[in-house]
């Protein structure tokens, strides 16, 4: 089985497809049906598609078929003897799955996953979560993305139910509809919430502003009694639960009122944005992992919760660091090697452990924190190194900004390609009056490249002076998978990026 993600498009499918020799291709619906029409052309290995949905309008008879025509298709004696034999010749070690790599850095890789693999992160995750059988589980993220993916698998595998959301667009109505217990996210999920919590919260009068900075206040010490990091006290706890009722419990309601915690990965959260949740009650357990880890290496638990760490390692994991502190790993949950790359498997190892790529160290109580990005540092020419999710991910929180792309490497300071978030732009400018008759009319007016500058100051206030953005730019249109700009898991392709904006970066360093 070989997911490729339904925003790809034709030459990345192929490419996968190609790669992977694959037979066989599902597809959902109609656009995806022509997607791969269109990228078979240049795949000659496929030799059936079967549509899910049957109201896809096919265009070969012979070849492709809808899936629902295919089940009731009588088989024959000798396929259902073939389906039997390899039932019962199946093994752990049989291979899975291939899950491709973003290809941030070159050609995406087909990482070989076994059964073997997932059974061991089902196992150990079991120590770790307070799964239930019947908890609901809202699917929110791309099952071709490993993380999304393996936690499926758990939740299936745990009697679970899971919910797929089609439209991610439609994620809060989802929410307040299925009103799951858990739900994996990404740190930009929880950004936008944050940040549309502290943009109502800055418009309202100010005794609801303090109210709401109190209660927050109580929540942070309270989640430190809780987590056995502080001594708690009565007067405390009353006024938690007064806090609770005021704000809090209205906070979660907004987010079905269900949820028990929330798995975060994929990339760094703000240390802010994670104390925010765990004020109100709305545990995210911040985790490591890849997909040649079958995702989770460690996991923050409800009972360890450490701000800015991603939790200890699972049960049967075997975690060390190594040369430029790079996390080295090894276990069961480890691949088995990239398909058919035999010399960059064995580069991806070094004695029989995964070289992550990632720099890291541990705490007294063993918590993990990544502290770089080994392939993405950057170093400016006074010899600074900066990572640069870290920036983006401080100033990420911003709600006027959609997307951003730090510039350093080899420069004298910090400069930034920045998306603003449109519509609460213009509704900010619309509060202050501004007259503009284009989107870059808009980005160039004054008082917006102002108010984008006092936006930086407060959210860069915890940087060090060297990793501050010294200069921005505001861009019209966002990084987007159609123009080569993000890979289909939304990190960017930095050097693609400052390809297309060479000439805004010159000018950013010009005098």
């Amino acid at each position: 089985m070989v997911p490729i993600y339904p925003t790809s498009t034709a030459e990345q499918a192929a490419y996968i497809i190609n790669d992977a020799q694959a037979k066989l291709v599902f597809v959902g619906d109609q656009a995806q049906y022509d997607l791969a029409c269109a990228a078979l052309k240049d795949c000659n290995t496929v030799q059936h598609v079967i549509a899910f949905d049957a109201s896809v309008k096919l265009t070969n008879d012979i070849n492709h078929r809808h899936l629902d025509t295919l089940l009731s298709s009588e088989v024959s004696p000798a396929v259902e003897a073939e389906l039997q034999q390899r039932l019962q010749d199946t093994d752990l070690d049989d291979l899975l799955t291939l899950i491709y790599t973003s290809g941030t850095t070159g050609d995406p890789k087909g990482v070989m996953l076994d059964y073997r693999n997932v059974a061991s992160t089902v196992r150990q995750h079991d120590q770790k979560l307070a799964f239930e059988p019947g908890d609901v589980s809202l699917a929110f993220l791309p099952l071709s993305h490993v993380f999304e993916r393996g936690w499926s698998f758990y939740v299936l595998c745990r009697g679970g139910r899971n919910v797929y959301l089609q439209d991610t667009m439609m994620a809060k109505e989802a929410i307040l509809a299925v009103k799951p217990h858990t739900m994996c996210v990404v740190p930009r999920f929880l950004e936008k919430v944050y940040s549309a919590v502290q943009d109502k919260v800055s418009k309202s009068p100010a005794m609801r502003q303090k109210l709401f900075a109190w209660a927050i206040n109580v929540g942070q010490r309270q989640f430190e009694v809780n987590q056995g990091r502080e001594q708690g006290s009565t007067a405390l706890k009353l006024q938690w639960l007064l806090a609770d009722k005021l704000v809090f419990s209205k906070l979660r309601n907004v987010l079905g009122g269900r949820f028990k915690f929330m798995p975060c990965g994929g990339a760094a959260l703000d240390a802010d944005v994670a104390a925010f949740f765990h004020s109100i009650n709305l545990p995210v357990l911040c985790g490591y992992g890849m997909t040649e880890t079958t995702a989770t290496v460690t996991c923050n638990t409800l009972a360890n919760r450490v701000t800015g760490s991603n939790g200890q390692a699972l049960p049967d994991v075997e975690i060390k660091i190594g040369q430029d502190n790079e996390i080295l790993v090894r276990g069961d949950i480890v691949m088995r090697g990239y398909y058919n790359r035999p010399q960059e498997t064995a580069e991806a190892f070094e004695d029989g452990w995964l070289k992550t790529g990632d720099a890291g160290r541990f705490d007294a109580q063993g918590n993990l924190y990544i502290t770089d990005r080994i392939k993405e540092l950057m170093k400016t020419s006074n010899g600074k190194y900066i990572a640069p999710q870290r920036v983006e991910g401080k100033v990420g929180c911003c709600p006027f900004i959609e997307q951003v792309a730090i510039v350093a490497d080899a420069r004298n300071y910090v400069t930034a390609l920045i998306v603003p978030a449109f519509s609460a732009l213009e509704s900010w400018a619309k509060d202050k009056g501004l007259s503009y008759e284009s989107p870059m009319d808009l980005l160039r007016h004054s008082h917006v490249v102002e108010h984008f500058e006092q936006r930086l100051k407060h959210l860069q206030k915890e940087l060090a002076g060297f990793e501050k953005i010294k200069k921005f730019t505001l861009l019209p249109e966002a990084f987007s998978m159609e123009s080569g700009l993000i890979t289909p898991t939304m990190k960017l392709r930095r050097k693609m990026i400052y390809h297309k904006y060479a000439r805004e970066i010159k000018a950013m360093y010009s005098k």
